[in-house]
């Protein structure tokens, strides 16, 4: 009876991976839990049931009262968690996540910094000035003993570098000028002058600047960012759903591993009855001692396996800053389930060269490389820059009568606004500068500098294509194998049930020894433990196999992970 209970909570425990609902029973030999685990394992529906509590209400429906297990009083919280729970959790929680982030807002900064070139500046300036000195001379022009003269001016400008290579620059300067110097003819003396200065470049800098430059590099950074928090997403998709699945294999293992244990304590306590009425040497007893000891040690062993899975998969999910995050219990409550697919290599080698984020920065550093190119290539060309100046000026003040013109004249600040907006007194000048190197210049050289590394980064990505196709087929055929592999490895566990039933039956009848009955323990034990571990090695190969067409994992991918493009500049190379 205690042997029928045994393998009921390992059929209750596969079945519940799978979401079949169990209804076994201890007085059913004729179908038998082989036959019943079969199609529990062959299910293609997923659970949403804890596997400890499916694995103890299964011992609890057919064990007595006095041997149903008490519930865990351990005291911590406790967190039920799907597959999928624990992926969105790891999306709000995880630390690498939220660094990935702000790598696109970091970018954003700097397309912003790169256009902040274009910003016009404004500037002013108001200052008033006092110079009181002696009359050293006659060009002072003062009769008094110190020369004097205050200066009040205040000045106004705007420049701006313009998206096309231009530049300009408005400035609007005005002064008050009062002086004892017998020279000046305006007492006090007003200045009002307005000067608008624009210089185009026409060959060199006129497509592409050093401006222009920075800032079409920075938008392919914020797209290779882009890639690479896409690629942080997948990865730890990825890594959740594993550390989530060796979790539920830790919890799964401890099951069977208990299970093992009441079988050689079973098998301890049948001993102990035969040694007392005489029909086993007593010597049996410490054979079966020793297998209980060393399957409560697998037991041990196992429980400190879910403690090491459990705090791998809490560091993935849980925000660190949470009450009771060490102390949290995660309780998976789903199993990796085994659901045979069909594996298009072709189809997926395709959609991995289309998709990979590896590729997709290489392509988006290239396209970066193409516009240092274009720059250094504009930069071999001769400067050539157009230059316009146009000026106006006005004065006004108190004109004191002269040998030339014995009126006094009064003109105010506003006379002397009317008199430059008037364009009463213009003055422009037009000039062409052409500046152009002798022999090679630093310009030619980074322009065959980047082009080698273009060159090289084209080879670079067909090798990646290359290792792209070959991670996918591998990823391939790792889903196959495992595939096979569950089968197996389920066929085997079938033997073993049925070759521990008939040794159980063979030593009862006294054709057996307890060493053979202990050995089919450990065979079925590693036997359950092989259908496990291979279905969840199956479900992880899954899970790369999908991952391998987005993202590089493992060691080999050749990728660029979360690159930046520098900016090449016209600086001397490093």
């Amino acid at each position: 009876m205690r042997t029928i209970v045994s393998r009921t909570c390992f059929v209750a425990l596969i079945a519940a991976a799978f979401g079949t609902q169990v209804s076994v029973s201890a007085q059913a030999p004729a179908t038998g839990p082989e036959a019943f685990v079969s199609s529990a394992v062959g299910g293609n529906a997923r659970g949403r049931v804890s596997l400890l509590a499916a694995a103890q209400q299964a011992v609890a429906q057919q064990a007595p009262a006095a041997q149903q297990p008490a519930p865990a009083t351990d005291g911590r919280p406790v967190r039920r968690l799907t597959a999928d729970d624990a992926v969105k959790l790891a999306v709000e929680n995880n630390l690498g996540i939220q660094i990935s982030r702000l790598d696109p807002q970091i970018e954003d900064l700097n397309i912003a910094a790169a256009r902040g070139a274009w910003a016009p500046a404004f500037s002013t300036q108001i200052q008033n000035n006092s110079i009181q000195r002696p009359s050293a001379n006659i060009f002072t022009g003062s009769q008094e003993a110190n020369f004097k003269q205050d200066n009040f001016t205040s000045n106004f400008g705007i420049t701006q570098n313009l998206p096309w290579g231009g530049v300009y620059d408005v400035g609007w300067d005005n002064s008050r000028v009062t002086s004892n110097n017998q020279g000046n003819l305006w007492k006090p003396q007003l200045n009002s002058t307005l000067a608008f200065n624009y210089q185009q470049s026409l060959l060199r800098g006129w497509s592409i600047d050093n401006t222009r430059q920075q800032l079409w590099v920075s938008e392919k950074n914020r797209e290779i960012a882009d890639v690479g928090l896409r690629q942080t997403l997948v990865s730890t998709t990825r890594t959740v759903r594993n550390a989530y699945w060796n979790l539920a294999y830790a919890v799964a293992s401890l099951a069977v591993q208990q299970q093992s244990l009441e079988l050689a304590q079973e098998s301890l306590r049948n001993t102990r009855s035969r040694v007392e009425i005489g029909t086993t040497p007593p010597i049996d007893i410490v054979e079966a001692e020793s297998e209980v000891a060393a399957r409560e040690e697998a037991v041990i062993v196992a429980q400190a396996q879910i403690a090491t899975a459990e705090d791998t998969l809490r560091a993935l999910v849980f925000d660190p800053s949470m009450p009771d995050f060490w102390n949290v219990r995660i309780e998976p409550t789903e199993l990796p389930p085994f659901q045979p697919t069909n594996v298009d290599v072709d189809g997926a080698v395709r959609n991995a060269l289309d998709r990979r984020t590896d590729l997709a920065q290489t392509k988006r550093s290239m396209e970066a490389s193409e516009i240092n190119i274009r720059f250094f290539r504009n930069q071999t060309l001769p400067d050539v820059q157009g230059n316009v100046n146009y000026g106006l000026a006005a004065l006004g003040g108190t004109r004191l009568p002269n040998q030339f013109d014995p009126l006094s004249i009064q003109k105010s600040y506003g006379s002397v606004l009317r008199d430059l907006f008037g364009l009463n007194s213009p003055s422009w000048t037009a000039s062409l500068n052409i500046t152009y190197p002798i022999g090679t210049s630093q310009a030619d050289a980074n322009l065959a500098r980047t082009r080698l590394q273009y060159s090289q980064s084209q080879t670079r990505l067909k090798n990646q294509q290359l290792q792209v196709a070959t991670q996918v087929r591998q990823q391939a055929r790792n889903v196959q194998t495992n595939q096979q592999r569950v089968q197996s490895t389920r066929a085997s566990r079938q033997l073993a049930e049925r070759r521990l039933e008939a040794e159980q039956r063979k030593f009862q009848a006294g054709t057996s020894t307890s060493f053979l009955v202990f050995q089919a323990q450990r065979d079925l034990s590693q036997a359950r433990n092989n259908e496990l571990r291979a279905i969840l090695d199956y479900n992880q190969s899954v899970v790369d196999f999908e991952t391998v067409q987005e993202v590089p994992i493992g060691a080999g991918g050749g990728g660029v992970t979360a690159t930046t493009v520098s900016t090449l500049t016209q600086g001397p190379v490093q």
